[in-house]
């Protein structure tokens, strides 16, 4: 079902038939569903040729569930433990074997009459209350999930058992973070729990503020060093204890201005990077900062807005912003080295790193390398299609040099990069 081409027809094409499809061919990549775009759309969507210097190929692909549909969702595989877990909303989650896609184990917690237990006739008659499974995250042998309902499951990482299970006040809308056996969950209700990943024994919780207005994401957590680090609703960057729980410092990153709520949003929704000592985060309206780990203190700023989360690659920092526009910058000082504007608007993921590129998915299917160096557009792959629930919405990962991407509608696909 994934081709190196033009663009793969949804499925309204393939049920209207050959015939149809002829008929309504455009040059590019147009289809069906061009009748229903306007100007400015079909500019978006219609890609400029690019000079390829590769052709990437699928090694597999597999559905693993309905995927997230059109709800906001930062879910993406994990890789761990020679396995790839993979999670979608409603309630599936399964490893498997990152070489073959082969499946080596599967739960479902859709929550039917007390069972976590699907429809075996059709998905089209699903059964059961979606899970809302917000985030995933593997440490200790366990694979760890938070769910939109405040419920946080942990399971054996090897089996898919259940070792516990807990609930929270507050929706999980990304991935917990483990270090030194406590698990920390954020939660978009502005508290942050600290969870013994054991026995999920809440051993503490922490009360931020929220403004009136926010973004509809929240920021990962990342333990370490001691530390669970975060970003907030209100443009700053805190460290908590990871023992206690206790607020070690916060440093406001992003200054809220305008007349209006909206104008003044200033949420850090990206998951802090974590690189010698440096933190690096970024918020909506428009801040970039590298912010010393141990007291807070801003190293630097640069002006970049972005809702998605910052890539490190060596002393590179690579940054979607929120128009898409791509861009490189040394993490020493924050000199931009290469913009990116050739896929401008068409909603671009946070960039994945793999060999001499990164790759980035976009609303419409495709996957698109960039060189590291230059920034230049040199390889492109049509994994999903033009149906909309084919887009690729959150970034790849990397397993051995194979970029792992998912679907909206839940189709995970292994991708080799000569």
């Amino acid at each position: 079902m994934f081709h190196n081409t033009c663009g793969r027809k949804g499925r309204l094409v393939r049920v209207m038939g050959m015939a149809l499809a002829a008929s309504v061919m455009l040059s590019g990549c147009s289809t069906v569903s061009d009748w229903f775009a306007d100007e400015e759309e079909l500019e978006i969507r219609r890609l400029k040729p690019i000079q390829s210097q590769f052709t990437p190929q699928v090694k597999w692909d597999k559905d693993i569930g309905d995927g997230v549909d059109h709800y906001f969702s930062r879910l993406r595989p994990v890789y761990a433990y020679e396995s790839l877990y993979v999670a979608d909303r409603h309630g599936s989650v399964v490893a498997l074997n990152p070489e073959t896609g082969d499946q080596l184990w599967a739960r479902d917690f859709a929550i039917f009459n007390g069972e976590g237990i699907w429809d075996s006739i059709s998905r089209l008659w699903r059964s059961g209350q979606s899970a809302r499974i917000g985030g995933i995250s593997v440490a200790d042998r366990m694979v760890f999930l938070g769910t939109e309902n405040g419920d946080v499951i942990a399971l054996d990482a090897e089996t898919g058992e259940t070792r516990w299970e807990t609930t929270i006040p507050g929706e999980v809308l990304a991935a917990p973070s483990a270090d030194e056996g406590i698990l920390v969950v954020n939660t978009g209700a502005g508290v942050m729990f600290g969870l013994d990943t054991r026995t999920g024994e809440q051993k503490w919780r922490h009360e931020g503020d929220t403004p009136p207005l926010t973004l509809r994401g929240i920021s990962g957590p990342v333990a370490a060093n001691g530390g669970a680090i975060v970003g907030t609703a209100t443009g700053k960057i805190q460290v908590n204890l990871l023992e206690t729980g206790v607020l070690a410092w916060e440093t406001v990153i992003a200054t809220p201005s305008g007349a209006t709520e909206l104008e003044r949003i200033v949420d850090i929704d990206t998951t802090p990077v974590l690189f010698g000592g440096t933190i690096y985060t970024i918020s909506y309206n428009g801040t970039l900062a590298a912010v010393e780990l141990r007291s807070g203190r801003v190293i630097w700023k640069r002006e970049y807005a972005s809702y998605r989360n910052i890539t490190l690659d060596g002393n590179n920092l690579f940054v979607v912003d929120n128009n898409s526009n791509i861009y490189a910058l040394d993490r020493r000082n924050g000199v931009e080295l290469w913009s990116q504007s050739g896929l401008k608007k068409r909603s671009v993921t946070a960039a994945s790193a793999v060999k001499d590129f990164v790759v980035v998915g976009d609303n419409w299917g495709f996957l698109h390398w960039l060189d590291k160096e230059t920034g230049n557009l040199v390889a492109r792959l049509d994994v999903g299609g033009d149906d909309e629930g084919d887009a690729i919405y959150a970034a790849p990962i990397v397993v051995d040099d194979v970029v792992i991407t998912v679907t909206r509608n839940g189709e995970v696909a292994a991708v080799t990069t000569p």
